[in-house]
C-alpha cells in the first residue's frame, strides 16, 4: 500500500532547555525530543492519521537509536532510516526568549549524517508511489543528498503532490547565490513550494509575498505558500485562486515547531481535497498550537486539537 506521506532530510535529537526566558549558559535542565524539519513533518501528518515514513540518516550510536524508536512510537515507518558509521547523530540546543526569539545550535559536524542520502539507495518505486513527498532545502546543501533529492523529485515529476519546503538555513550554505541554482532545478519538480519571507527571497529574489508566489508559479509549482509570520499566510495556486488566512492569537512558547507542524497539516488538508482556504486555515492552526508548546515532534496536534482551536478562534 503506498504511502500518504513520505519525507526526505534531517533528523537529530532536540534538547530543549526546561527553563524559558533563561540564556543557554545558565539553563540547567533539557527535555530530550526527536527533532529535524523533514522528520517533524512526517510526525505531524502522522498525528493526523496518515500514513507516514522518512528518508533519512542517523549516527551509529544511543541517540541514532532513541531516534528509531521515538519514530515508532510517533507511527512513522522507520525503514528509509539508516545509519552512517563513523558519524555522530546530530544534536540541536535552542533558547527559548517568548514571544519571538528563539536561538538555534546546530551539532552537525563534521558532517550530519542525513546529508549522506545517497540516490542509489533509495527506494524510487515507494518514492514515486507516495501521496504526497516532501523535501527540503538543507538537502540540496550538500553531496550526496544533494543529488539524490534532485534524483528523487525528478523521479515524481507527473505523479501526485510533491512538496519543496524552501527551509532556507544560512549556515549550511555560503550565500544566497550558492543555492539559487539548486532551488531553481528542485522548483521545476515540484508541486507545492512552501516557505517564509526569507526563504521566498533566496529561491527567487521576491520578498513581497504576492510577488513572491507568482514567482514560484512562474518557477513551475502549482502552489505558493508564502508564511508571513504575525502577518498570517498567503496561498496562491496556478488558477488564480489567492487565500490570505490570518494568524490565530496565541501565547507564543516555542515558535521553532510551528512551521513543521503547518507542514504536516498542509499535506492532510492535500491529501483530503479540501480547498485552498480551508487547507491553510487548519495548517495555521497546527502551526499555533505547537507554537503554544514548548517540544516540537511529541507536541503535534490531533485532529480534534485543530477543530477545537478553529472553532474557538484562539489557542488556549
Amino acid at each position: 500500500m503506498a504511502y500518504d506521506v513520505i519525507t526526505m532530510g534531517r533528523i537529530g535529537v532536540d534538547l530543549y532547555p526546561l527553563q524559558t526566558g533563561v540564556p543557554l549558559s545558565q539553563v540547567t535542565s533539557f527535555g530530550k525530543f526527536l527533532g529535524g524539519s523533514a522528520t517533524n513533518v512526517a510526525v505531524a501528518a502522522a498525528r493526523l492519521g496518515r500514513r507516514t515514513a522518512v528518508i533519512t540518516r542517523t549516527g551509529d550510536d544511543p541517540f541514532g537509536a532513541y531516534l528509531h524508536e521515538a519514530l515508532r512510537d510517533f507511527g512513522v515507518d522507520d525503514r528509509w532510516v539508516t545509519s552512517v558509521p563513523g558519524l555522530p547523530t546530530p544534536v540541536t540546543f535552542c533558547e527559548v526568549f517568548p514571544p519571538d526569539d528563539f536561538p538555534l545550535y546546530f551539532y552537525r559536524r563534521p558532517k550530519a549524517p542525513d546529508l549522506e542520502i545517497d540516490a542509489h539507495a533509495l527506494d524510487l518505486d515507494a518514492i514515486r508511489g507516495a501521496r504526497v513527498f516532501w523535501v527540503t532545502g538543507t538537502g540540496l546543501s550538500e553531496e550526496p543528498s544533494r543529488t539524490a533529492t534532485l534524483a528523487a523529485l525528478a523521479h515524481r515529476s507527473g505523479s501526485h503532490a510533491t512538496v519543496f519546503d524552501l527551509d532556507w538555513r544560512p549556515m549550511f550554505w555560503a550565500d544566497p547565490d550558492a543555492a539559487r541554482p539548486f532551488y531553481r532545478e528542485a522548483l521545476r519538480h515540484t508541486t507545492v513550494a512552501v516557505g517564509n519571507l526569507d526563504e521566498v527571497e533566496v529561491a527567487t529574489g521576491e520578498r513581497e509575498p504576492h510577488a513572491a508566489a507568482r514567482a514560484l508559479l512562474a518557477a513551475g509549482v502549482e502552489l505558493a505558500v508564502v508564511k508571513q509570520g504575525p502577518k498570517g499566510v498567503l496561498a496562491m495556486d496556478g488558477d488564480g485562486r489567492v487565500a490570505e488566512v490570518p494568524p490565530l492569537p496565541v501565547n507564543v512558547l516555542n515558535g521553532l515547531g510551528a512551521g513543521d507542524a503547518f507542514g504536516g497539516a498542509l499535506c492532510h488538508g492535500l491529501l483530503a481535497g479540501w480547498d485552498l482556504e480551508k487547507t491553510v486555515r487548519h495548517a495555521n492552526a497546527a502551526g499555533a498550537i505547537v507554537a503554544s508548546r514548548l517540544e516540537c515532534s511529541s507536541a503535534m496536534p490531533t485532529p480534534d486539537e485543530i477543530d477545537a482551536a478553529l472553532a474557538a478562534g484562539a489557542v488556549t
